[in-house]
Order: C-alpha cells, then sequence, then structure tokens
C-alpha cells in the first residue's frame, strides 16, 4: 500500500508560508469523475499539509458541487448543533453560516464542541466576492505551540465552556440546531451528548457543555488547540454588537459565549491574545470561482473574512469521529 506521503507527491503542490497549499489543475471534463481518480491522492495531501486548495476544477453548479464533495470525501454527515443558520442545498451540502459580510469570523474548527466532531471539511466557491472573504487556515499544533504555556496548561486541564442561549432572533434556532422542535426529544438529545440543559420561563433554552480545549490527532497523536473558545466568545464581538446583545438579552442570556472549563468568565485581554495568535499563523488566499478547498478540521483552523460583494461559498462536512480525548480530565495536561 503507498504511504500517504508517496500519494500526496503525486501532485504537484505549491507551498508558500502565507498562502494554504494550492494544487492547480487544468479544467477537466468531468470534475466528479477527476475528483474521484484523484481521491487518494487529495486526501493525502490534506494528511500531509493540512489543507489544499484545488484550483481550477470550474466547479459552477450546485449538483456538481454536491457530486465532487461525495467523491471526494464520501457521505457527508448533518450538522447538528449548528451556532448559525444555514440554508441546505442538499444532503450534507450547505451554504456558509449566515453571519454579517462586514463581520470576520474569526479562526474556529467546526463544531469542536460536539461529541461527535467533523474530521474533514470541504469548501467550494461558485462566486468569489468582490473583495475579502477567503476562507483563511491555521496550523493548530504551532499556534498551540505559540501560546504561552501558562494559559495552554489551564485550558488543557479545565477545558473550555460553552454556553447557549436560544431565542427567536439571534442565531440557530431550534429546529436548525436539533433538528427539532420537541422538548423531549431536544431533552434526550442533550443527555446524550452531555449537555446541562435549563429551560427557562419564558420557554427559550440554555445550554452549557464542557469539551477539551487541546486534543491530539487521531492519526498523526500530535497535540493541537482544538476549540471555538475566542470565536464564540463575548468579546470577539463587535463592541456595539455586544453591548446590543448585552442589553437585550443580559449577561447570562447571549445567544453564545464561552468560559473556562470552571465556569469562570474569559478576560477580553485573553481573546485579543488567541485572535492575535491565530492572525499569526493565518494563510490566506482570495477565492476564485470554482475552487475546492479541504481542510483537516482538527489539525486546521479556519475562517471568513470580512467581505464586500456576492459571495457564494457551499460547505460539507465528512469523517465523523469522536475524540478518544474529547473530554477534559486531570491527566490531560500530563505529557
Amino acid at each position: 500500500m503507498s504511504s500517504s506521503s508517496s500519494l500526496a507527491s503525486l501532485l504537484e503542490v505549491e507551498l508558500d508560508p502565507d498562502r494554504p497549499p494550492i494544487l492547480r489543475v487544468q479544467a477537466p471534463g468531468d470534475p466528479t469523475a477527476w475528483a474521484a481518480e484523484h481521491r487518494d491522492a487529495l486526501r493525502a495531501c490534506v494528511n500531509e499539509h493540512g489543507a489544499v486548495l484545488v484550483r481550477g476544477l470550474g466547479l459552477r453548479e450546485m449538483e456538481q458541487v454536491s457530486a465532487v464533495f461525495t467523491a471526494t470525501a464520501g457521505e457527508l454527515m448533518t450538522e447538528k448543533e449548528a451556532f448559525a443558520p444555514r440554508e441546505r442545498y442538499s444532503q450534507g451540502v450547505y451554504s456558509s453560516a449566515t453571519w454579517p459580510a462586514n463581520q470576520p469570523m474569526c479562526m474556529h474548527h467546526e463544531l469542536s464542541y460536539t461529541l461527535e466532531i467533523p474530521g474533514l471539511m470541504l469548501f467550494a466557491c461558485l462566486s468569489a466576492p468582490g473583495e475579502g472573504g477567503a476562507t483563511a487556515v491555521a496550523d493548530a499544533e504551532r499556534v498551540l505551540q505559540a501560546l504561552p504555556g501558562a494559559l495552554t496548561d489551564r485550558f488543557e486541564r479545565e477545558g473550555w465552556l460553552l454556553t447557549r442561549s436560544y431565542n427567536d432572533e439571534i442565531g440557530a434556532s431550534l429546529e436548525e440546531s436539533f433538528g427539532t422542535e420537541n422538548p423531549a426529544a431536544i431533552e434526550q438529545y442533550c443527555r446524550d451528548h452531555a449537555i446541562e440543559f435549563d429551560w427557562q420561563p419564558d420557554g427559550s433554552l440554555r445550554t452549557r457543555q464542557r469539551r477539551s480545549a487541546v486534543v491530539r490527532h487521531p492519526v498523526t497523536g500530535r497535540r493541537c488547540w482544538f476549540n471555538q473558545i475566542a470565536f464564540l466568545n463575548e468579546w470577539t464581538l463587535a463592541p456595539e454588537v455586544r453591548e446590543y446583545l448585552v442589553d437585550i438579552y443580559g449577561e447570562d442570556g447571549l445567544p453564545f459565549n464561552t468560559r473556562f472549563g470552571d465556569g469562570s468568565p474569559i478576560g477580553e485581554d485573553v481573546v485579543q491574545l488567541l485572535n492575535a495568535t491565530y492572525e499569526d499563523h493565518t494563510r490566506r488566499e482570495p477565492w476564485q470561482a470554482g475552487d475546492l478547498m479541504l481542510v483537516d478540521n482538527v489539525r486546521t483552523a479556519h475562517s471568513r473574512e470580512a467581505f464586500s460583494g456576492e459571495r457564494q461559498v457551499l460547505v460539507a462536512m465528512a469523517e465523523p469521529q469522536r475524540l478518544a480525548d474529547g473530554f477534559p480530565t486531570p491527566e490531560a495536561s500530563q505529557r
């Protein structure tokens, strides 16, 4: 059997410290057949580099994208516990999360707060924005190494806590997150997925879930900074947005927020440090219509930068897995 490295070498990938790995191809007559033929080599590139941007496939239609996603990754996941609404185009193929175009979605690992996480993210660009809007990437192993040891040690011991308050105005609805509005079914889902829940007097739902902030990659065994601590924290929101939400919903009723694993607040200085460290390790390349990008969701964080103009990027998740160290334990920080 060919090794991952030897398979990856079959494709000539451009490597630049400021950009994601790029594979340029001549537009094939059948992108789906090309993806199926090169599936193993593409996956080997992702294993070796953490991500790869395929340029030249000429993807133009949703049906074509869906077929290429499936040919590349097999069965696609149905999203659960979404933090923001998406439009679903076909089984496992979604729009980018609904988020203001002028507000960046900072670096994160998709669904890092769920028990069953996607191991692979797939993106395809049908329409590139006039300016900005890149899906940038950052190496989670290098980010972990760059952060202060005292901070990462604490997060490794305690994990991180995600709190959510579901309402009808901001963020994903109960239906969009849990696939149902039935209270009994939602409660059972929460019990099955280690989520604390509390129904409020007005009928809204609040949840809390504690997860590991540092995990070992399931293939390489290397330690990765794997979470959404900064992205889903109140201090990452634009100041006017945060002030509005706090005024309307109160400090404890924000649609989502993150805390240290022991429940204590995470200061603005910590969130700024996390985002600055991500920025130091960010690699970006503007989208071009027809591009395909594959991202190892554990090894590589991704973001969506602010943009202007029309942007249509389709998203899929694949290779569901439960991380052995997804829960923080007293032994987690032992190395």
